[in-house]
């Protein structure tokens, strides 16, 4: 996980440079050259990237493929995840989805629900629930993000801050045997943390790929989840993480592959 923002910041230089010197990146951040050297060290130590002489780059990609690709990925895995969490909410629930792909097909696996009260960040999951079976869906403020139809900053989490819901319907990058639950991206963990103060239960969706993978940025400690939805039962040491931090594991039945929705229930992209 990354300890401090400015290691954030340091891969964030480097996603658009590729890599940097040291003596740049402290005079961008205001810090002496040892601090950034220290920080380097950290996310060196977990793979993130690679020290150089004077410098540092970045060892392989720390970004999330695009939306539309994620939601191309292990779909028989996703749809079945998705109503499997959809057997967990009743008519009448109240909760709030996020923006990632497998909650996407969450929003679609409830579309036979009733009496639903939605909020979301997400265009696409907004469109999927509105405007059907009574129920009420409200959509976070903020600008749209172009790739994948978010709302994050100041706008979405004075939004949320209005509500009380049933449920928290997470998606995330990776799962941790040390530091549970993790995103690539700093805004979606920001808005992670908000929607998981404002719901009774946290409910992450992931599908067995992402056990053991790592990603930059902890959501929050493991115990303040409530729920794992996944396709697949985890590895030993990542079942041992969540037991002690009380999260329970719901596996999807399994069967044959999952039909695909309807052409009627197909996400907006």
């Amino acid at each position: 996980m990354l300890a401090s923002h400015r290691e954030s910041e340091i891969l964030d230089a480097l996603k658009v440079e590729g890599s940097c010197r040291i003596q740049d990146l402290a005079q961008r951040l205001g810090v002496t050259e040892e601090t950034i050297r220290r920080n380097v060290k950290k996310l060196a130590a977990q793979g993130l990237v690679r020290r150089l002489h004077g410098g540092v780059s970045l060892t392989e990609p720390v970004q999330e493929p695009s939306f539309a690709h994620r939601m191309s990925e292990n779909t028989a895995a996703k749809v079945r995840i998705a109503r499997r969490l959809a057997g967990l909410i009743r008519n009448g629930d109240s909760m709030i989805l996020d923006i990632g792909s497998t909650t996407a097909y969450v929003a679609r696996a409830l579309r036979a629900h009733r009496n639903l009260m939605v909020v979301t960040n997400s265009l696409a999951v907004a469109q999927t629930l509105a405007c059907r079976n009574d129920n009420r869906v409200f959509l976070a403020g903020g600008e749209l993000r172009a790739h994948d139809g978010g709302a994050f900053g100041r706008e979405a989490h004075d939004y949320l801050r209005q509500f009380r819901v049933d449920h928290a319907v997470l998606s995330v990058a990776a799962i941790d045997a040390v530091e549970g639950f993790l995103l690539f991206d700093m805004q979606e963990a920001e808005f992670s943390r908000a929607v998981i103060a404002r719901a009774g239960r946290a409910i992450v969706a992931a599908d067995a790929t992402k056990f053991g993978r790592t990603a930059p940025i902890r959501i929050a400690d493991p115990d303040v989840f409530h729920t794992l939805v996944t396709d697949a039962p985890p590895p030993p040491d990542i079942a041992a993480m969540l037991n002690g931090a009380g999260v329970s594991t719901v596996i999807a039945d399994d069967g044959p592959p999952p039909l695909p929705f309807p052409p009627d229930e197909g996400l907006p992209l």
